[in-house]
C-alpha cells in the first residue's frame, strides 16, 4: 500500500536522480514525507476527537 500511495496519490512516477546512493537518499526522503504525513493525519484526528469530547 505504501508504494501504491506514493505512486498514485503523491504523483511519484520515477526517480529524479541517478546512482544507487542518490536513489537511496531519494527513497529516504519519500519515506520521511510519507511518515510525516501519516503522523500529521493522526494528530489532526486526535485534536478533533479532543474538541468533540470537550464540547
Amino acid at each position: 500500500p505504501v508504494f501504491g500511495d506514493m505512486k498514485n496519490n503523491r504523483g511519484f512516477k520515477r526517480f529524479l536522480l541517478r546512482g544507487l546512493p542518490k536513489v537511496s537518499l531519494e527513497v529516504g526522503w519519500l519515506s520521511l514525507a510519507h511518515n510525516l504525513l501519516k503522523k500529521a493525519a493522526v494528530d489532526v484526528k486526535k485534536q478533533r476527537a479532543k474538541r468533540e469530547h470537550a464540547a
